[in-house]
């Protein structure tokens, strides 16, 4: 019997939201701790990145190498060869020009008007950060190798991987951003699956009279299991509900620490999540798990921090899952409601560690055992979240429904009869790996990924005394 799972998606800060985008820097540092030189403050606004957003760049052969906002964008980029095409919005967003500043407003005599400014250009050595561009659909973070000319639309380099500490240094950063609903691409693998969600404005996509909270995306969905025969007879079983889930993208990065290194950085997926489900009928016997992937869902969130846009990718693949013995027949009700968050956090002294935690809380509606077997089922979602294309974080959230029962037995929670005993339980089950590509913070090299550990937790929902 399934538990209707939420959606884990990028990864789980250790903050629980983002700083207001008109705050200053240091508002988040509490009003009895701001520091007489504000100069000294590197901390960096985190928010959701507006659209239209500016390429960032920096290159330590120029301007300090202080990452900012430039008059460039990616024309185009090919991931097999490593070559873009940069392209320079004439007078706007600053010059990336020897001597330019990499900060702050133009002086007058510098730049009178737009036809004045100086023309935009890249070289060797700068690294730029881009939010989806052609051929760059999950955004781009490279390092310019080398200059190879100029073309009509801009000019071509070759390019290598960067990593994202070239561009915020000593600046430090820390917050969560909400996940628009809308923002994702559905995959449906099955018919019988709606998604809905609502937007500001009024704006609601999905079943009518599926009332959506704002910032919550919402997946029902109904599978037939696979039938037990039994001779001429024939048992079905199928698996009903929805999810509800409101993600966020947790984000830290603790400034520079030793060998290049930043002294802390975090990345994960947090959110709550409220489901209701049921599991009806007698499911086929599975001695391995049986899973039904329903829908895959795509997003590429872009959060800006300072100046940096810094693109997360989120997959997220539902599923239901099934095991059993083929002899149990359940007819199954319940609501569960709770958080989650899932990701990675570095520290310089113990290097990448897991976090992971779940907590949930479910109420069966109805319960009924008929007969003796066992049956676990799960509504889940596996989901991975990265950076710029690499996948950091893989976690699989699968919250569950477990029957057993012995002897002979035909019971519901209020009223059973039975030679033997029959119980229902609820659980959740969080597993995950860290992945090598969360290297793409600057921090060292890990030579396998690491496993997010298992968290499991279980509880009874209903059942019977030993006859």
């Amino acid at each position: 019997m399934p538990a209707l799972a939420a959606s884990a998606l990028l990864f789980a800060a250790g903050c629980s939201s983002a700083p207001s985008p008109t705050a200053s820097p240091s508002s988040t540092a509490g009003p009895h701790s701001v520091a007489p030189d504000t100069a000294a403050d590197h901390s960096l606004a985190v928010a959701a990145a507006p659209a239209g957003t500016a390429a960032a760049s920096a290159n330590p052969a120029r301007s300090g190498g202080k990452a900012h906002r430039t008059g460039l964008s990616v024309a185009s980029y090919d991931s097999r060869t490593r070559r873009a095409v940069i392209s320079s919005n004439d007078g706007t967003g600053g010059s990336s020009s020897p001597g330019a500043s990499p900060s702050g407003p133009a002086s007058p005599s510098a730049s009178p008007s737009a036809s004045t400014a100086p023309r935009q250009h890249t070289a060797v050595g700068d690294v730029i950060a881009s939010a989806p561009a052609p051929g760059a659909p999950q955004g781009l973070l490279a390092k310019v190798t080398k200059v190879l000319g100029e073309t009509d639309e801009g000019t071509e380099v070759q390019t290598e991987p960067a990593r994202l500490n070239a561009l915020l240094g000593d600046d430090t950063a820390r917050g969560s951003v909400p996940v628009d609903p809308a923002a994702f691409d559905v995959d449906k693998l099955l018919p019988d699956v709606d998604v809905s969600w609502t937007s500001t404005g009024e704006v609601h996509v999905g079943p009518e009279g599926a009332t959506v909270p704002l910032g919550s995306l919402r997946l029902d969905v109904r599978a037939e299991l696979p039938t037990v025969t039994n001779g001429s007879a024939a048992a079905d079983a199928s698996v009903e509900g929805f999810v509800q889930v409101a993600p966020q993208v947790d984000f830290r990065y603790g400034g520079e620490g030793a060998d290049s290194a930043p002294a802390s950085a975090y990345l994960g997926v947090s959110g709550d999540w409220t489901s209701g489900w049921a599991l009806k009928g007698q499911a086929k016997a599975s001695t391995t798990a049986a899973r039904i992937p329903f829908a895959k869902l795509h997003a590429d969130p872009v959060i800006q921090v300072g100046p940096v846009p810094v693109v997360v990718n989120l997959e997220l693949t539902c599923y239901v899952q099934i095991t059993g013995d083929g002899r149990i027949t359940v007819d199954v009700e319940q609501s569960l409601e709770g958080d989650f968050k899932a990701g990675g956090t570095f520290g310089l002294t113990q290097g990448w560690t897991p976090v992971s935690s779940s907590d949930m809380t479910s109420t069966p509606v109805r319960t009924s055992v008929t007969t003796a077997g066992s049956v676990k089922a799960a509504l889940g979602a596996e989901a991975s979240v990265g950076l710029y294309g690499s996948v950091g974080v893989v976690a699989d959230l699968a919250p569950y429904v477990r029957g057993e029962g012995t002897g002979t037995v035909t019971g519901t929670d209020d009223d059973f009869e039975a030679h033997g005993t029959w119980a229902l339980y609820g659980g959740v089950d969080l597993t995950g790996t860290l992945r090598l590509q969360l290297t793409i913070f600057g921090t060292p090299v890990f030579t396998k990924d690491i496993p997010l550990g298992a968290l499991h937790r279980e509880w009874r929902l209903a059942g019977s005394a030993a006859s």
